[in-house]
């Protein structure tokens, strides 16, 4: 059996780019840091941050562009792969990247201004008390 699964939550490192294949498709792509802490023997605490390069398709990749931001804490579930080129110059390059299958998107960071959502989809008001509904009321 083969299993070939990534899972990380950490921040985005810059703001989506976006582009279209040749074939029509949208691709996003953006950064991620993970960083991990803990203590040494001498008690002394230590940190690691690792970088990822997320790659996203179809609609996840509009959504990802639409909603992230940089410094956005993002959960991301994917596959990890690795693609190689050559450069015009003949330079052999690789990169690992993680082909994202689902985010789910945490908040953002402070000082990022929200969109300013249309009156008719904006969440309701907190039901007035003599408005509340009695569990006694219910018929079953």
């Amino acid at each position: 059996m083969n299993i070939n699964k990534a899972i990380i939550v950490g921040r985005l490192t810059r703001t989506p780019e976006v582009r279209t294949t040749p074939e029509g498709q949208t691709v996003c792509t953006f950064g991620v840091a993970t960083t991990r802490t803990w203590k040494d023997s001498s008690g002394e605490k230590k940190e690691k941050t690792e970088f990822h390069n997320i790659v996203t398709w179809g609609k996840l990749a509009e959504l990802c562009q639409q909603y992230l931001v940089k410094g956005q804490l993002v959960f991301i579930i994917g596959r990890i792969e690795t693609r190689s080129w050559e450069t015009p110059d003949g330079a052999k390059r690789s990169r690992t990247e993680i082909i994202a299958e689902d985010i789910q998107f945490g908040p953002k960071p402070k000082g990022v201004v929200e969109e300013v959502l249309p009156e008719s989809i904006k969440e309701p008001e907190e039901i007035p008390p003599e408005e509340e509904i009695n569990i006694e009321e219910i018929p079953f």
